[in-house]
């Protein structure tokens, strides 16, 4: 028992922050308070408008990044990566607040923050490197799609429609636009985005996002246009911590969403420490850590009414840009956006949903990567086909659904793929002939003796090619398998082995095998298809002793001429191999 605490008190350290994180904090703290001012002007407007979007309200979005951009920042396992309120997790979040209401949302936050601690826990960060291309990019197409239809009824300018599918409430908001039409929310909403978008390309350094949110509050303002609602009041600070949103008898119903919520925080945050990784040289985020973090962070944001975090993409983008050197730069944005909270509530409350709703079609059409995309388009049929797949199942369904269709159809094309590229081929068996042979046995050994070499694996998904292949066989005594070069081989191989076998021995024709790896004779053995061949002495190391063999059993049907003595060859060898037999032998004389 104290051996096992002990293993998991040292696992437990090793989530901590180390020594050389914090000591990373002081190394250059200009550059990195300097990159955390840049990003929390960047943050601000999305942080409201995702908290907007989610149905709990802006001051949710804020306390989103505050909190939990902090306690990801300090806990996390990237250095540069900045962590808040999502676009992707607002999709996810929509429809728990339409279902169970505000309290729903900050259960479920808390309980995908504890799956987080137990994913991290149980070392399941690694398992982010098997996720396909063609499935993130599918995925991030169909959020981009998303979140940009999310922001339609205040981008119009009426009042949002209730449901929770995007396309059937982007339908009703168009259709109650058309009857009451509210020019002046689409006029800023368009103008935010077309400054954002066109300011990204001329100026890329400026954070135009603030930039046009202040300027359409001030137009609102002082032309007193009524027609764009604003955000409304918001609270001078954080809330004090809180666990009374806790409902027990909600556990049962909340488990699923809270499972969805937890796959896509995991998700989203080791694909933007990804991305992260890939913008500066010689750094590498520990995935376990950043998930430890994003569980911390997941379950402090509900105490304070918050959404669920992830790490984002953009901002972490943009802190890298900036010269973000270590965690504080992370910090230091949440300290801001703090500042912001307290000082600035009565200006905020006045910057228009429609502002909010540009800032976020502009952050949306900015996520969809035209030339990765055609990229992997054109990359192959089967990368196409679950990019189209993965961003239509995120428009359609939700975006665990759609990463887990998909996982699978990329799966089951890649083991079509691999099961392609097996092969079983007809060898000539002149060069393995043992001894010296007449000219007539050559013929005789090759009109009723047939060989194949097995190339590749022999698996569940191809194997019962084979066998479809092996039963053709017609007007030969003997048949060798050449195994050495199968790569893999599992239950359903071994099965089809040996059913190929029980049917070509039916029809009189004997099946031996030779080069049969130590690794593959568990599978073989495990079906009965090992004893088989044991019994009837046909499992051999090398081929030319399966020749061999093969020579003996037609010299016994009377078809090819016995040896001087009556026998054949001294070499031949009779009988079952054994394990300390395999492994003299060296694997290239298979």
């Amino acid at each position: 028992m104290s051996a096992l605490l002990a293993k998991g008190g040292a696992r437990l350290r090793s989530l901590l922050p180390s020594r050389a994180d914090l000591a990373a904090m002081g190394r250059d703290p200009r550059r990195d308070l300097l990159a955390g001012l840049t990003v929390a002007i960047v943050a601000l407007p999305l942080a409201l408008g995702f908290g907007v979007s989610s149905g709990l309200g802006a001051e949710a979005g804020l306390a989103t990044a505050v909190v939990a951009g902090a306690v990801a920042a300090v806990f996390g396992g990237s250095g540069l990566q900045v962590s808040g309120p999502t676009g992707a997790m607002t999709v996810v979040l929509v429809p728990i607040v339409a279902r169970y209401g505000t309290g729903g949302v900050l259960m479920v936050g808390l309980i995908a923050g504890l799956m987080l601690l137990g994913l991290a826990v149980a070392r399941a960060g690694r398992y982010m490197a098997y996720i396909p291309a063609s499935v993130v990019e599918g995925f991030t197409l169909g959020i981009a799609c998303v979140i940009g239809l999310q922001q339609v009824p205040n981008a119009l300018g009426v009042a949002g429609p209730e449901g929770d599918k995007v396309l059937v409430v982007t339908w009703h908001a168009v259709e109650a636009f058309v009857k009451s039409p509210n020019p002046t929310a689409l006029a800023l909403a368009a103008g935010v985005a077309v400054v954002m978008l066109a300011g990204a390309r001329l100026r890329p350094g400026i954070p135009f996002s603030i930039v046009a949110v202040i300027a359409a509050t001030l137009v609102t303002q002082l032309f007193h246009l009524d027609a764009a609602a604003p955000i409304g009041d918001l609270p001078a600070g954080l809330p004090a911590p809180s666990l009374g949103f806790v409902d027990p008898s909600a556990l049962g119903s909340l488990l699923a969403p809270a499972v969805a919520v937890a796959a896509l925080a995991a998700l989203e945050s080791l694909l933007s420490a990804q991305v992260a990784d890939g913008m500066t040289v010689g750094r590498r985020h520990d995935p376990d850590k950043e998930l430890f973090g994003q569980g911390l962070a997941n379950i402090a944001a509900p105490l304070f009414g918050g959404v669920p975090a992830t790490g984002a993409i953009a901002r972490t983008a943009v802190n890298v840009r900036t010269g973000a050197s270590s965690r504080l730069a992370a910090l230091f944005h949440a300290a801001v956006l703090a500042v912001i909270v307290f000082a600035a509530a009565p200006l905020v409350s006045r910057i228009p949903l429609a502002a909010l709703a540009g800032v976020l079609i502009a952050t949306a059409i900015r996520m969809v990567e035209v030339g990765s995309l055609r990229a992997m388009a054109k990359a192959t049929r089967a990368d196409a086909t679950v990019l189209v797949l993965t961003a239509v199942a995120t428009l359609a369904l939700d975006l665990v659904y759609a990463v887990i269709i998909g996982l699978v159809v990329a799966g089951a094309l890649a083991l079509r793929a691999v099961a392609r590229q097996a092969r079983m081929d007809r060898v000539d068996l002149r060069p393995d002939l043992p001894g010296d042979h007449t000219e007539e046995e050559h013929a005789l050994l090759a009109e009723h003796i047939v060989a194949y070499r097995i190339d590749g694996p022999l698996f569940f998904a191809g194997a019962h090619r084979f066998l479809l292949e092996l039963s053709e066989v017609s007007d030969v005594r003997v048949v060798i398998l050449r195994m050495s070069r199968v790569t893999t081989l599992d239950a359903t191989g071994a099965l089809v082995l040996k059913d190929a076998v029980e049917r070509l021995d039916r029809r009189g024709i004997a099946v031996l095998t030779s080069g049969i790896r130590p690794g593959q004779r568990q599978a073989l053995d495990s079906v009965g298809a090992l004893e088989l061949l044991r019994a009837k002495g046909r499992e051999y190391a090398t081929t030319p002793e399966a020749i061999a063999g093969a020579r003996r059993h037609l010299q016994r049907a009377g078809l090819l001429p016995a040896g001087p003595d009556g026998t054949a060859p001294a070499t031949d060898r009779t009988g079952p191999l054994t394990h300390d037999t395999l492994v003299d032998i060296h694997p290239e004389a298979k």
